[in-house]
């Protein structure tokens, strides 16, 4: 019994460490929009429809980059392209796949259907590191 104990406090020391490490997305809010924008940080708004393939591509992508840079915090917020026409609109992103990075309010990065790694990384690695 002890060892099945051991085994499960292991396990769950494990899922803890992983889960830490684990992209921060978070469903967008404006609340949250506005505390990112007035604390300075740097964060990143993922226009997202669940139904899109290169969203799920660039879903992988920044799965890798913070699994690779755990170190380097960021935040995305994920705005639902059919149903937050609002902020759809605000951002201008012209369809699902729109990835804008900003540091506070200034936006360092516009893109639109971006799948290649080494370009996202590079793009995330100049604010993220350059803010370390």
């Amino acid at each position: 019994m002890k060892t099945i104990s051991k085994l499960a406090v292991a396990s769950a020391l494990v899922f803890t460490s992983l889960w830490a490490h684990a992209l921060e997305k978070e469903s967008f809010t404006e609340a949250r929009y506005d505390e990112l924008r007035n604390g300075g940080d740097v964060f990143l708004i993922d226009v997202y429809a669940s139904w899109c393939s290169t969203c799920a591509a660039q879903q992988e992508i920044l799965k890798t980059y913070q699994d690779n840079n755990p170190d380097q915090p960021l935040t995305v917020l994920e705005v639902d392209f059919d149903d937050d026409k609002k902020w759809v609109r605000h951002f201008r992103a012209p369809r699902q796949s729109t990835l804008i990075l900003y540091r506070g309010d200034d936006q360092l990065w516009f893109s639109v259907g971006e799948t290649r790694h080494d370009v996202i990384a590079d793009q995330l690695d100049r604010v993220l590191k350059d803010d370390a």
